[in-house]
């Protein structure tokens, strides 16, 4: 039993999947549509603040500047990722759809997959946090616009380091 929960846990998390015939096998890190996922992220994403923003509390804000706190000092990249997702999660909790919000958070798990392996060699660490606080910013504002511009931005840069690890992972032309 604690073998099956354990699968269980690691393919809830994106890092296994179960074929049929074959067994849990080793998710793909990136796989070859992850640059769609982001143009989907961007539009879910968006939404999500459109509707969340302007029912966000102080409470909330809190929330969002404590995890942006925690992102500062730790140095586990797999918590980095958790940290990440939790602070994005902040900013779109209060919105009403729930079936949206579990799209994003498909989308934000699977870009925590990655950012666990890469991140180091992504040397994002700083413009990520400088893009929360403004994400941060604008929200507190209720600033939505500018709020999904910085967040357009933000993904950006997700997207750039993607296209760089795929460009990275074809074999070289002899």
């Amino acid at each position: 039993m604690p073998v099956r929960e354990a699968l269980r846990q690691l393919e809830a998390q994106g890092l296994l999947q179960v074929v049929q015939y074959k067994g849990a096998v080793v998710a793909p890190l990136i796989e070859e549509d992850s640059l769609q996922t982001y143009e989907l992220r961007l539009l879910l994403e968006a939404q999500a603040i459109r509707l969340s923003v302007p029912l966000l509390t102080e409470e909330d804000w809190e929330a969002a500047e404590g995890y942006i706190e925690a992102l500062e000092v730790e140095t586990d990249f797999g918590k980095i990722g958790l940290l990440n997702r939790q602070f994005h999660q902040a900013l779109y909790c209060k919105a009403p759809n729930k079936k949206l919000l579990a799209l994003v958070e498909a989308g934000l798990i699977e870009e925590e997959r990655f950012l666990r392996f890469n991140l180091e060699q992504m040397n994002l660490g700083k413009l990520a946090q400088d893009d929360h606080r403004a994400l941060l910013r604008y929200a507190r504002a209720r600033n939505v616009d500018q709020c999904i511009a910085e967040l357009e931005q933000h993904l950006q840069r997700g997207v750039n380091a993607i296209a760089q690890y795929l460009k990275n992972q074809k074999p070289k032309q002899p």
